[in-house]
């Protein structure tokens, strides 16, 4: 086997696995990591993992590759220097929470762009994502709205009732 015909190989299995991580996640992350060390970059690593998601580095062609391959938005204007991609199972609010934090942090980082459900997102819309409550405090709010909602009514009727001059029994 010549050793051209192995790099092309090895190429097409890396834009494989690219593919594959594209296709099962709802959202990709492009972040820029210039400067960033390694125990950092290893720190941001073990963060996302810990909420469901990963970060993968690859070269930005094969990435571009993949992403045309997937039918995702034409993002290689954003895949240049030290790129790392961040994608998960369901939650990019998640992510970019963790992705935030880091970047506080480190100072040494920026968003690139992102993909979100087959759209291109800014780094300001990235970094909003990531400043919103977590999911359970929304749930929290919301289930807060609606018992309010309820319990206002209740009172409604109620007071219609104790005018009325009946009884709730």
């Amino acid at each position: 086997m010549s050793t051209e015909k192995k790099v092309n190989t090895d190429k097409e299995t890396i834009i494989s696995q690219l593919l594959e991580k594209v296709n099962g996640s709802p959202f990709l992350i492009v972040i820029d990591y210039a400067g960033v060390s390694v125990p950092e970059f290893t720190a941001l690593r073990a963060s996302l993992a810990a909420g469901g998601a990963s970060c993968t580095v690859a070269k930005n062609s094969y990435m571009a590759k993949a992403l045309a391959q997937a039918g995702l938005p034409d993002i290689s204007s954003a895949l240049k220097g030290q790129t790392a991609y961040v994608t998960g199972q369901s939650d990019i609010c998640a992510a970019a929470k963790v992705i935030n934090t880091f970047f506080k942090a480190s100072k040494k980082a920026d968003y690139k762009t992102g993909i979100l459900d087959g759209a291109q997102l800014t780094p300001d819309k990235i970094r909003a994502l990531g400043e919103l409550p977590s999911r359970e405090v929304l749930l929290a709010t919301l289930l807060g709205t609606i018992n309010g909602a309820g319990a206002a009514l209740a009172r409604v009727i109620q007071a219609h009732v104790d005018q009325q001059g009946g009884t709730t029994e």
